[in-house]
């Protein structure tokens, strides 16, 4: 396996994740070639040169949004890149697209992984949870990118070579599906405790105490904490809630193969809920998502 200090690798998609990655694999020795089309961030100016400033053969992690976009970069990715290339997505695509978008750069001979990522914002200085699916060769030829990317320790710590292509992607799809009936049982509590002001005086510190061993604690916990420490009321945000796709795809599948997700189910509605009305509870799954992840909230 090629050490750290020999690899180079070419990230595509220099937002919120992709530009903390491409510092956190810097950081562990690698060198890393980055493109995105806002010129502040961009480490070259297209796609081309992108391409010619990595050695044959090549690895290229997207990091873009899932959808079309992501098509769009496979696409041009096909035209540029040399038979053998290992392109990874690391975003979070729909795993149904992972098989197509391989078939489609076998026809140049282009090699084809996907990476299940979680970690958020915070991901650079803790590092990530990787769920990768794809050969193993392809994935053995990877792991300096994964093990710079992952959290320091025991490799089997934070980092699966799940299955074949769109296993990485499945396994990330059916994680924010448990993520989000875990925020949304968190927030029913922290609605619970708030409509009992006759009775609950600080629901802030009832939250507190529950991070020490309490069979609940979690860092999702830890991170409603932060939130409601910042914004006690958290009056600063509206109760609304995007949901970005995966725990839609997580119930549709349960459907297809008549596996019961209620829970999971039930989150996903809730969410909906929080488009008719400002609920305190899904002001709390904003706050988290917010926290975790960076992602913008409708401000009160």
């Amino acid at each position: 396996m090629a050490s750290a200090k020999k690899v180079h690798v070419g990230i595509i998609g220099l937002g919120r994740m992709g530009g903390n990655m491409r510092e956190r694999m810097r950081r562990a020795g690698l060198t890393v070639t980055g493109y995105d089309p806002n010129p502040q961030v961009t480490d070259v100016p297209d796609l081309p040169a992108l391409v010619a400033a990595l050695p044959e053969p090549r690895i290229v992690w997207v990091m873009v949004p899932s959808g079309p976009i992501t098509h769009q970069v496979i696409t041009d990715l096909a035209g540029v890149l040399s038979k053998g290339d290992l392109v990874i997505d690391g975003g979070n695509s729909r795993f149904t697209e992972d098989g197509e978008h391989a078939a489609f750069l076998a026809e140049k001979g282009i090699r084809f992984a996907d990476c299940g990522v979680s970690g958020g914002i915070w991901g650079l200085d803790e590092g990530y949870a990787l769920m990768a699916g794809g050969e193993k060769s392809d994935i053995a030829r990877a792991m300096p990118v994964f093990d710079a990317l992952r959290p320091e320790g025991p490799r089997a710590e934070g980092f699966v070579h799940a299955g074949p292509v769109g296993a990485g992607h499945y396994a990330k799809m059916v994680h924010n599906g448990i993520e989000y009936a875990q925020m949304q049982a968190l927030a029913e509590g922290y609605e619970l405790l708030g409509a009992r002001d006759d009775l609950i005086h600080d629901v802030h510190g009832v939250f507190k105490a529950w991070q020490r061993g309490t069979v609940v604690r979690s860092w999702l916990l830890e991170l409603l904490v932060k939130a409601l420490e910042e914004d006690p009321e958290l009056n600063d945000i509206e109760g609304y809630v995007e949901d970005s796709g995966e725990g839609r795809w997580t119930v549709i599948d349960a459907l297809d193969h008549a596996v019961p997700v209620p829970t999971i189910s039930a989150s996903i509605f809730a969410r909906f809920v929080s488009r008719q009305e400002d609920s305190p509870a899904m002001k709390a799954v904003a706050a988290l998502r917010k926290q975790f992840g960076g992602h913008a909230v409708r401000k009160a």
